[in-house]
């Protein structure tokens, strides 16, 4: 399913803060929407594409454990979100698909890690790099605010796994529901 984001001077989402993490970061921006299907036509500072897929390094139990535990997006206690779209580098997509999963899962943990943090923490995960865009992936993350800690130490713990030495490019854009 197709998915656009956009950031402008309208959208549910208050955009706290856009940092850089690696490389260049995206322009300031007031409000952001998420929509599925088409987007709505406006004079947004930003747009990222992506289409929502299968898993495609998560192996059938992890699959399960994550269906059982994982709430859903919108929830109304989560008035916290993060958008951070990455791009991972050519040295990642050179890999075969079942070499990245073993530096995805086996060496850095990464659904392991994320398991940790549910049901607390819920998860998106869009692809955009075939679709030619400047990011590879937008992962949505919506939270409340009693979580937002967990989730900082959540991106510590990721961002400190062999996986991350293959990300070229990060933005992370806090969010905030009113």
């Amino acid at each position: 399913m197709p998915v656009t984001v956009t950031a402008g001077a309208h959208g549910p989402w208050r955009v706290t803060d856009i940092r850089p993490c690696l490389g260049a970061t995206l322009p300031p921006a007031a409000r952001l929407r998420v929509e599925d299907g088409d987007a709505t036509p406006d004079d947004g500072a930003w747009r990222l594409r992506g289409v929502t897929s299968n898993l495609r390094y998560t192996a059938e139990a992890e699959r399960a454990t994550l269906a059982g535990v994982q709430q859903g997006l919108g929830r109304p206690q989560a008035s916290r979100a993060a958008l951070i779209p990455i791009r991972k580098s050519a040295a990642w997509w050179d890999m075969a698909q079942d070499a990245r999963r073993a530096v995805l899962e086996e060496e850095s943990r990464h659904i392991a890690i994320g398991l940790e943090y549910l049901p607390g923490v819920a998860r998106r995960l869009i692809h955009s790099r075939d679709l030619g865009e400047p990011f590879d992936f937008l992962t949505w993350f919506e939270f409340a605010p009693e979580h937002e800690a967990g989730f900082d130490t959540l991106l510590s713990r990721l961002r400190a796994t062999k996986e991350w030495g293959f990300v070229e490019r990060e933005v992370e854009i806090r969010l905030a529901r009113d």
